[in-house]
């Protein structure tokens, strides 16, 4: 049995707001029908199982605030 070697990584991208807005119309479109989600990321194309786990972070510091829509799951 092949077993794929997964990497480190750690890419954050800025997007416009309408690219934004469309990944996240197709992610939701996806979480509706109860897909996989897909998505390319710098280059690379990320799979997101249906069975992922999806959380929203804040963050706040000194000089700024962040919010995060994170979505997680453990490779098979």
């Amino acid at each position: 049995m092949s077993q794929t070697i997964r990497r480190s990584r750690d890419v954050e991208v800025t997007y416009s707001v309408q690219e934004y807005v469309a990944k996240l119309r197709r992610l939701a479109d996806a979480l509706e029908k109860g897909e996989k989600f897909e998505i390319q990321i710098d280059g690379e194309r990320i799979y997101v199982p249906v069975r992922a786990e999806f959380s929203i972070e804040h963050e706040r510091g000194d000089d700024e605030e962040e919010i995060e829509f994170q979505i997680k799951w453990k490779p098979e």
